[in-house]
């Protein structure tokens, strides 16, 4: 029974300190959670040339009016020859590229 009982009262310590260190914690969260727009993009580098209008929704700031352009530009004028070149989609400038381009390669 005492056993039982200390066993009870570390566990709840435990728990108590994970909840005064990391208040994440006790809401629930996972560390690393993104939004869900953000998820897929914050995993693993995004091939913009071949990438279809579901994966480039995967990009922060990305949506699916963005997506269509991003494909509709790499249509008409053939495959981007550097991550840069992204700039050159109209509504993509410079804030959102900056924020994509660690995932992104071509």
């Amino acid at each position: 029974m005492q056993k039982s009982l200390l066993s009870i009262t570390l566990t709840i310590m435990a728990l108590l300190t994970l909840l005064i260190v990391n208040p994440a914690f006790a809401e629930g969260k996972k560390e690393g959670t993104t939004k869900s727009n953000e998820t897929v993009a914050s995993m693993q580098m995004i091939n913009i040339n071949q990438a279809d209008a579901k994966t480039l929704t995967t990009l922060k700031g990305i949506g699916n009016d963005r997506a269509v352009k991003i494909i509709e530009y790499r249509e008409k004028n053939g495959p981007f020859q550097k991550i840069e070149d992204l700039m050159k989609v109209k509504g993509i400038g410079k804030k959102i590229f900056e924020q994509i381009k660690d995932v992104l390669s071509v």
